[in-house]
């Protein structure tokens, strides 16, 4: 049991990733978990209000099993595979983060500052969450998939769209952590 709750070292989870990926390429499908909330909306009759969402989610039903696994196995994972719930932070990164304001930092992956029931209930977190989830959604759409399928899936099979939108993403993060980030909580 042991050997499960420890992190995998590269060599291990690498070429089990490639494992998968391997079977998606066989298979003919792509690797992503953004179109899946596509497929989602398909289902719940966005079909009615646009025509984006006019297509058969049947066709993407491995990708809505694929989904569910996802959200069962990170359950299990978390649950009962893990040894403790504190993350591995640097201390520099804990020390600036406790600057900033966050007084949980490296102790869960879900900050309280910003994820707790009475912030998600002030008009800044509201604004947070809801400017956030916007931009998400219009950034996978317009990106053409999100940072998992283009960074695992679009860079596997050589695609030089998704090497532009990794590097995007990249500097985009690099941006909103030295930047928007001590704007937003500074």
């Amino acid at each position: 049991m042991d050997f499960i709750l420890q992190p995998w070292p590269w060599y291990v989870s690498g070429p089990l990733i490639a494992t998968i990926l391997f079977f998606f390429f066989y298979f003919g499908k792509n690797f992503g978990v953004s179109t899946n909330l596509e497929t989602l909306c398909t289902i719940a009759g966005a079909g009615k209000i646009s025509d984006y969402f006019k297509k058969d989610w049947k066709e993407r039903d491995w990708a809505l099993v694929f989904l569910i696994g996802l959200l069962i196995g990170g359950y299990l994972a978390i649950n009962y595979l893990s040894s403790s719930t504190g993350i591995d932070l640097n201390p520099t990164t804990v020390n600036e983060l406790a600057d900033l304001g966050f007084a949980d930092a490296g102790k869960t992956y879900v900050p309280n500052e910003i994820f707790s029931i009475d912030n998600m209930l002030t008009l800044k977190g509201f604004a947070i969450l809801l400017i956030a989830g916007i931009l998400i959604g219009f950034g996978t759409r317009y990106a053409g998939g999100c940072t998992s399928g283009h960074a695992i899936t679009g860079l596997s099979s050589l695609q030089l769209p998704s090497l532009i939108a990794v590097i995007g993403f990249f500097i985009g993060g690099l941006l909103m952590i030295w930047v928007v980030f001590p704007l937003i909580f500074g």
